[in-house]
């Protein structure tokens, strides 16, 4: 009689113990990352396309020094922000990896090439466009309830903090691809940008629904100073200016619905971030912030090395942190770096209505 009451405390406690490792933490957040190759960390490379960071020198300055799936020498935005807060950056969400207690931990559903519609990217072929990536976090969910139950999933989710980055692709892969495109031959300029902002506020009023209760929203960069846009358009390496005018248009927008969400919903459930404004900064006098140039990219080739992918034939710069974008889109982790302190730390011109570090001062006192 004793033996079996000693069996079954024993068992309990070990079922107590299973349980309490799969319950996250208290001072654990979990990470849940949405939008285009800015921040996927890897999904693109379990699919079929050609929106991929799979190969050398993708990730010549990541800790493995091998190619992740991340658009960037080394660590990206994500990274970046999960390195503060204390943690293992999400994985994506396509890797067989992901589970247990990794998903407890978050999950990033990025995938490159995809925009606020549907429609932005279709080149690229089989990507998790937004939609998709709303349908996973729904999925996402089931899978957490099935190891915690619906209650501590419940509460995970309305904790977790989200990122999601989307609007650059809807502009130069759709508006701008190709002269007289389709969405440019429906909508004016000032028309298009109000359209793709209704159909966002659609995309953020469904990640609320979901229970989504603190999501960093991040606008476009200067899409007409990347170096792909200045192979293009630039005769004197000046930004060019419609997709500047684009940018103008798109993020005073942004910010504006945002501000109608967060009173719609009775919170500062969003946060917007102006990373137009911290692009610019280094853009604009890119000495001040340690490079040598922020027209020209660091992988790449043809004119501001901005034409086609980077690839193992590509120009490459000795010192990556010299330069402010690393191909011919992306910036480089020293550039994200700068960005990411911005969230945290930026004054209500860049992060509006507060910035990451007071939002976790904030959170951690309820």
């Amino acid at each position: 009689m004793t033996n079996s009451v000693a069996k079954l405390t024993l068992l309990g406690f070990c079922i107590l113990q299973v349980t309490s490792l799969l319950v996250p933490q208290a001072n654990a957040r979990a990470f849940l990352v949405f939008g285009d190759s800015l921040v996927d960390n890897g999904n693109n490379d379990f699919l079929a396309t050609t929106a991929r960071a799979d190969n050398y020198p993708y990730g010549i300055d990541f800790p493995t020094h091998r190619p992740t799936g991340r658009f960037s020498n080394g660590l990206n935005i994500p990274d970046l922000i999960s390195e503060h807060l204390g943690q293992e950056s999400p994985m994506p969400y396509l890797s067989p990896m992901l589970k247990k207690d990794k998903l407890l931990r978050g999950a990033n559903f990025a995938s490159a090439g995809i925009g606020i519609l549907n429609d932005t990217g279709i080149q690229f072929l089989n990507i998790i466009r937004i939609t998709k990536q709303l349908e996973y976090f729904e999925q996402y969910k089931v899978r957490v309830s099935g190891l915690v139950g619906e209650e501590e999933m419940n509460r995970l989710v309305n904790g977790a903090l989200v990122l999601i980055t989307l609007g650059g692709n809807d502009f130069v892969n759709n508006y701008y691809l190709v002269p007289f495109s389709a969405r440019s031959r429906q909508f004016s300029l000032p028309d298009y940008v109000v359209f793709v902002i209704s159909e966002y506020r659609k995309v953020l009023r469904k990640m609320y629904d979901l229970g989504a209760r603190r999501v960093l929203v991040t606008g476009t960069g200067p899409m007409g100073c990347v170096p792909a846009e200045l192979a293009q358009r630039s005769r004197n390496g000046e930004c060019a200016t419609e997709l500047q005018r684009a940018a103008s248009l798109f993020n005073p927008q942004l910010i504006q619905m945002i501000t109608d969400l967060n009173n719609e919903v009775g919170s500062s459930a969003f946060i917007a971030a102006n990373t137009q404004q911290m692009h610019m900064d280094f853009i604009s006098d890119p000495q001040a912030y340690g490079f040598v140039t922020s027209k020209v990219a660091c992988c790449g080739q043809g004119p501001y090395n901005g034409i086609g992918l980077c690839t193992p034939l590509s120009n490459l710069c000795p010192n990556r942190d010299l330069f402010a974008f690393w191909d011919p889109f992306h910036p480089s982790e020293k550039a994200s770096r700068i960005i990411a302190q911005q969230i945290l730390n930026g004054s209500p011109e860049y992060m509006h209505p507060m910035n990451l570090s007071t939002i976790l001062t904030v959170d951690s006192m309820t």
